[in-house]
């Protein structure tokens, strides 16, 4: 009798394992099922060189970016420039670019789901629409001309990333043989808008600004004059040149460097970085899947120069383009901005229907100070950068972020437009690009035209 009750509870022991196991199985699969299916190592989804043989990619308009011919080659779209121009959004055959969309968004071009795994009605995979614009990213990519750098534009109000260009980039129909060590592909496989960081230069300021509104009491009614050069901290930050007495709104409009490395000090390194990580340029947003770089502002140890270059937007800061757009998204829209996307649609046998657009972020910055970030901004346009260049209503900071001592600088120009009809944010940086004014936004001011215009 004993022996019978032994076998029992063995018997119902390894039944509960069982039933843990299926468990635990099923919900992996539910978890991770498209990942294992889409697998690069899958002989029915790719070929024996690694090339996604399933599914095509389209831009927002129904322009075909890639698909699979009959011989099973997979194919680009015909105009070399485009193809460059959407190289790190479509991805190339290989797999090495691992923000393209035979990569990142494998799952959803084999057409997995649950019911059928990855055995697609169809047997051709999904047709995965991008949100950009092809011909939009095409403008992107010649208006750097040849220099490294990334161009990122949204919808503030949906998230959908119009244009998203990396440089430099190679043509995916006819990939080159890239060698060590040659300085025209440094970088190539890497997205710069989601995946790399830059010293944010005085694009920085938006966000010290931001804490100097809320921070301290009575900012507004003060005054700061520069002589084009303050002593910080037994360090000496200069200016251009002398800009004279300001208000608030003018040092931003200015971007006076004295008067930022004062309101850092005067802020102190805890809430300067609160306010750094409260405008989400410390985070890592989810691009569909896509995980983009995580900035970087560390002022443990820092002495009064060290915090306020950081306030500036130099010493260790380091930025990621696309959460700085958004930055500039929260701004245009009061304080919170839709997070990225990518993906508009997937169509095809039984995938499961996407997601709604517009999901939102929490909130980067309170409504009544983004209004006056975004007054400041305005003025800037007016005053310091020229608005006969660019569409009416935009919001713009530049940065010139120094390198090496001065020897190198990385260009910066970021904002938005206030319409509520073209709701559209934007980040673009030049790698070695000189100033952020000239070359970063005479880059912007093409795509912004291009894109109203279209």
């Amino acid at each position: 009798m004993k022996r019978i009750e032994k076998r029992t509870v063995i018997c119902l022991i390894l039944a509960a394992l069982l039933a843990l196991g299926t468990g635990l199985f099923t919900l992996r699969l539910v978890l991770n099922g498209g990942r294992w299916a889409s697998f690069a190592a899958n002989r029915h989804l790719y070929s024996s060189q690694g090339t996604l043989m399933v599914g095509r990619v389209l831009d927002r308009d129904g322009e075909v970016l890639s698909w699979v011919d009959e011989s099973g080659s997979r194919q680009y779209y015909p105009d070399q420039t485009v193809r460059k121009a959407t190289l790190h959004a479509v991805g190339d055959r290989s797999g090495a670019i691992g923000t393209g969309a035979l990569v990142a968004f494998a799952q959803e071009l084999s057409g997995y789901n649950l019911i059928t795994g990855a055995n697609n009605p169809l047997g051709q995979g999904n047709d995965v629409y991008l949100t950009i614009d092809a011909g939009l990213n095409a403008v992107a990519y010649q208006a750097l001309n040849g220099r490294k750098g990334a161009v990122g534009v949204y919808n503030y109000q949906t998230g959908e990333i119009l244009c998203m260009v990396s440089t430099p980039t190679f043509d995916p129909a006819n990939p080159p043989e890239i060698q060590d060590g040659d300085e025209r592909y440094e970088g190539v496989y890497l997205n710069r808008f989601l995946s790399s960081t830059f010293t944010p230069g005085s694009v920085m300021k938006t966000v010290t600004v931001t804490a100097a509104l809320e921070e301290l009491p009575g900012i507004e009614e003060r005054t700061f004059t520069c002589t084009g050069s303050t002593v910080v901290g037994g360090e000496t930050v200069t200016c251009p040149y002398a800009h004279g007495e300001m208000d608030l709104g003018g040092t931003l409009v200015n971007s006076c460097n004295g008067a930022y490395a004062q309101l850092a000090v005067e802020l102190g390194p805890e809430k300067l970085t609160e306010y750094v990580k409260k405008a989400g340029l410390l985070s890592s947003y989810s691009v569909d899947g896509i995980a983009t770089a995580k900035g970087s502002f560390d002022l443990t140890g820092a002495g009064e120069a060290q915090i306020g270059w950081a306030g500036v937007g130099q010493y260790n800061d380091l930025v990621n383009p696309c959460a700085m757009m958004v930055w500039m998204g929260a701004i245009a829209n009061g304080g919170k901005a839709a997070q990225p996307q990518l993906i508009q649609e997937v169509d095809g046998g039984l995938s499961l229907p996407e997601l709604p657009f517009g999901k939102m972020t929490g909130r980067l910055i309170a409504a009544d100070t983004a209004q006056k970030v975004a007054d400041y901004m305005a003025q800037a346009v007016v005053v310091s950068y020229g608005a006969g260049r660019f569409p009416e209503g935009l919001c713009a900071k530049s940065g010139t972020a120094q390198m090496d001592g001065g020897k190198r600088s990385t260009a910066w120009f970021t904002g938005f437009l206030r319409d509520p009809s073209t709701p559209y944010a934007f980040a673009v940086v030049v790698e070695e690009g000189g100033a952020g004014s000239n070359a970063a936004g005479g880059v912007a001011a093409q795509v912004l035209a291009a894109l109203l215009d279209a």
